[in-house]
């Protein structure tokens, strides 16, 4: 969101949110647009070579930007026809970049490639009723991982979707992916405490649960009380996408997604 800055006078504000009011206004202007909204395309150049820095010293110089556009041009491919622009790889990399800036590129490694399709896409789903009988249907979703497979992306939500942000939501998944079946317990660093981990988490997820159960109205996706893997991708989202309150509502959990993610964005917006 648009912030301002006392000590200058000015607004400022991050890429995710230029790059999507890119699409919805940078094209539709109005006599207030110079005064609130920043173009990433006149930013271009200062954004990749900040981006080409961070990555740079990440990986410890074994890696740049140029390897990780190359590695997006390759691996994106467009469903049903559709045509992925070079605007929608960049897009969609950047918002990729934002939870291993701290952890690295390397942590994407063993996936195969981002699909992206025009809109909400159907799969086919099987289930087993307490009964043990199977029912199959087809969901309608803006996003999957699969372990050791795809991304599959709705560009329409990716774009466009102001409630959530499907990029960083699936790409969570994968981070979880990494020590086996997407569980909320991906891979902790060394010197942090599983126990710790386990017990925010829990606490979090079981507290949500029980309020989307007694239908009470929650901050979070009411999704998120799904499975404690989509509450990792919700909170994920909300880790970044909305740091202060992510902190004030669970604090113990911020701090154990702090420590994984290496990054405390509640602290990177109040400088």
């Amino acid at each position: 969101m648009l912030r301002p800055d006392p000590a200058r006078c000015l607004f400022r504000v991050g890429i995710a949110e230029s790059s999507f009011d890119a699409w919805i206004k940078f094209y539709r202007p109005d006599e207030n647009t110079p005064n609130a909204v920043v173009s990433y395309y006149t930013k271009g150049a200062l954004i990749g070579f900040l981006l080409d820095a961070r990555i740079r010293r990440t990986s410890g110089g074994m890696k740049s930007l140029d390897d990780i556009m190359r590695t997006a041009y390759g691996k994106f491919s467009g469903a049903r026809g559709f045509q992925v622009t070079d605007a929608m790889r960049v897009s969609i990399a950047v918002q990729a970049c934002l939870p291993v800036l701290e952890l690295g590129i390397g942590r994407y490694d063993g996936w195969s490639e981002v699909i992206v399709y025009p809109g909400d896409f159907r799969v086919p789903i099987a289930e087993a009723d307490e009964h043990g009988v199977v029912h199959e249907f087809h969901d309608e979703r803006a996003g999957e991982s699969w372990p050791g497979g795809p991304v599959v992306l709705s560009w329409d939500a990716a774009a466009n979707a102001t409630d959530m942000s499907i990029v960083i939501h699936e790409f969570a998944h994968k981070l979880d992916m990494a020590n086996g079946a997407a569980d909320g317990m991906p891979p902790l660093h060394a010197g942090m405490d599983r126990r710790a981990w386990a017990q925010a988490f829990r606490l979090a997820y079981e507290g949500f649960c029980d309020a989307v159960e007694r239908g009470r109205e929650t901050w979070l996706d009411p999704y998120a009380a799904e499975a404690p893997a989509e509450f990792f991708a919700v909170i994920s989202e909300a880790f970044f996408e909305a740091p202060n309150e992510t902190r004030r509502r669970y604090p113990d959990l911020y701090e154990q997604l702090r420590q994984f993610y290496r990054q405390d964005p509640a602290a990177r917006l109040a400088t």
